[in-house]
């Protein structure tokens, strides 16, 4: 199983250069909390890297976010991604499984879900939202050990569809 910034380093940098600009546009301190972070991993202040033009800024963020260090913020990053700006994603998944929450937030997710209802969830969320969207997701929910289910496992290892490369 991947974990954060192992994600980084297999999702296409177009889209991590993506989820780095909708945070900076939705949740100002999450991106300077990452910026800092990437300033520290790479020995410099952050003015620095906001001196820089944005797109090399976000470009040399995505390519740092890889590194083994960087794991808890490229979870920080990932989680408010799709806490603010996938939601609906979020939300349409949750309900084809039948999982409570709030606005795609859960207190506790269930230890199984049946394979049909997972399969079903998944090509749901295929149909109406770009794939590599999909992807993070499913791979985040992973990675940050939010879910344990060994077929959401066997379902990132075997569909072509949900895979980062």
């Amino acid at each position: 199983m991947l974990t954060c910034h192992e994600l980084f380093g297999f999702m296409p940098p177009a889209l991590a250069i993506e989820i780095i600009e909708t945070t900076a546009h939705v949740d100002k301190p999450a991106y300077e909390a990452v910026l800092s972070a990437v300033a520290a991993a790479r020995k410099v202040r952050p003015e620095f890297l906001k001196k820089k033009p944005k797109a090399d800024r976000h470009r040399d963020m995505a390519a740092s976010l890889a590194a083994p260090r960087l794991d808890e913020t490229a979870a920080l990053l990932l989680r408010q991604w799709l806490t603010t700006a996938q939601v609906s994603l979020l939300a349409d998944f949750l309900n084809h499984l039948g999982i409570k929450h709030h606005d795609g937030i859960v207190e506790s997710f269930p230890d199984t879900v049946a394979d049909e209802a997972l399969k079903g969830a998944i090509d749901a969320l295929l149909a109406k939202y770009p794939e590599k969207h999909v992807s993070v997701y499913l791979h985040s929910l992973a990675a940050m050990q939010l879910v344990n289910w060994p077929n959401l496992t066997n379902l990132l290892q075997a569909d072509p569809r949900v895979q980062l490369a």
